[in-house]
């Protein structure tokens, strides 16, 4: 370790710091200004305490304490979280790890673990959650994409975690639902994420004011998984009954194989659709190049899920007329606070079920987003939060789930 600032070692000394995040964050000189200054701030604060036991000034005490604390919560252990997913490498979730680990740091706590599968192999990602068990985790989130409710391979394992005092939280996916409605599935605490189900009802009447009835292609990588399949099923509820005809069509879990996929299906069957969907982020950032390279851009009613990069470029240059937002960000960044907030309390607090929320992005909306290089949405361009300048009268989204 490097020479420690005199002025940084006597606050440790006089306020008898163990380990924590402010005696981590002091001597990596980190904090207020730098580690000197923050440093001073705390002695001023010891300082103003003793004064005010004798008489002194009791508000000016907590003034400099609160400037110098990180936060009003008790020193606690550094709790390790783990992260179980489908699709590891998959871009959507890259602002979900963000978003887990600026929590993490937001918490002085270290950066949740992640693993799982890359390929959607349940198998894959129960083994990881074992693993998790195993190494005595102080709390997990995984995805859980069981294909229907006679699949219960996640069951064990959640089981398992708990009953050795681990809590457990779902996000992205749920288990399997049946006409939008979640079956018994895992005993998690919570889940936090998207109403699947009803997002897909939202898609399909997006479509039916986009197009007249006829055959809809509906592009999907892994058809009966439980984090993308509601969707589907979702949609055809709202299109078949208006007339239209709803097809299903495979992409496959290889990333690679996806826009070649659907370029072949395009080229074979698109001169009888009216409109093309996509309801996982990898087929949705293909639909658009592809439906160029097929010559139907603009000559169907396109829409996506997720804010890929590819996607939102695809609906700026009219590719595509739309995407549904789930906030994949805030995925990672509350199951992390949950977590902590239960191992905090004792289970007191427990974790609520979050909708993470559905909005549509169009070509009137998808310019802020394009604009901005953020960890937050999908986009390029940085690699740590970032203040997003915002100005002006605040707008309700195009939908929300509540509608």
């Amino acid at each position: 370790m490097g020479r420690v600032d005199p002025k940084v070692d006597e606050a440790i000394q006089r306020l008898n710091m163990k380990d924590g995040p402010t005696r981590r964050r002091l001597l990596a000189g980190t904090g207020l200004v730098s580690a000197t200054a923050a440093a001073s701030a705390l002695l001023a604060a010891c300082t103003s305490n003793s004064s005010s036991a004798s008489g002194g000034s009791t508000a000016n005490s907590s003034t400099s304490a609160a400037a110098a604390a990180a936060g009003n919560f008790p020193k606690t252990p550094a709790w390790q979280f783990w992260f179980v997913n489908h699709v590891t490498t998959n871009p959507f979730f890259v602002p979900t790890q963000f978003g887990m680990k600026d929590a993490a740091a937001l918490l002085g706590i270290p950066a949740p673990k992640w693993g799982g599968s890359e390929t959607s192999a349940v198998a894959q990602m129960t083994s990881y959650i074992n693993t998790a068990i195993a190494a005595k985790a102080d709390g997990i989130a995984t995805t859980v994409i069981n294909s229907s409710p006679s699949d219960t391979s996640f069951q064990t394992p959640v089981a398992a975690a708990m009953q050795a005092g681990i809590p457990v939280v779902s996000y992205n996916a749920d288990g399997p639902l049946i006409k939008g409605v979640a079956t018994p599935g895992t005993n998690r605490l919570a889940y936090v994420g998207q109403a699947l189900y009803l997002s897909g009802q939202q898609m399909g009447k997006r479509i039916m004011s986009l197009a007249k009835p006829g055959q809809v292609v509906i592009f999907i990588q892994t058809p009966g998984t439980a984090n993308i399949q509601p969707r589907y099923d979702g949609a055809a509820s709202v299109l078949q009954p208006a007339g239209y005809t709803v097809v299903q069509e495979a992409t496959g879990s290889n990333n690679a194989n996806v826009g070649p996929a659907e370029k072949s299906w395009l080229l074979g069957h698109g001169s009888k659709i009216v409109a093309a969907l996509a309801v996982d982020g990898t087929s949705s950032e293909q639909l658009g190049p592809q439906l160029a390279a097929t010559g139907l851009a603009g000559k169907v009613a396109a829409g996506c899920f997720d804010m890929e990069p590819g996607t939102l470029s695809a609906i700026k240059a009219g590719q595509v007329d739309f995407t549904i937002n789930q906030d994949p960000y805030l995925q990672g960044f509350l199951p992390v606070i949950y977590l902590y907030l239960f191992n905090l309390t004792g289970g007191l607090v427990l974790p609520p079920n979050t909708d993470t929320g559905l909005s549509f992005v169009d070509k009137s909306s998808v310019d802020s987003f394009l604009s901005s290089s953020t960890t937050y949405e999908g986009s390029n361009g940085a690699s740590a939060a970032t203040l997003v300048p915002r100005s002006g009268p605040i707008s309700n989204p195009i939908a929300t789930t509540s509608t």
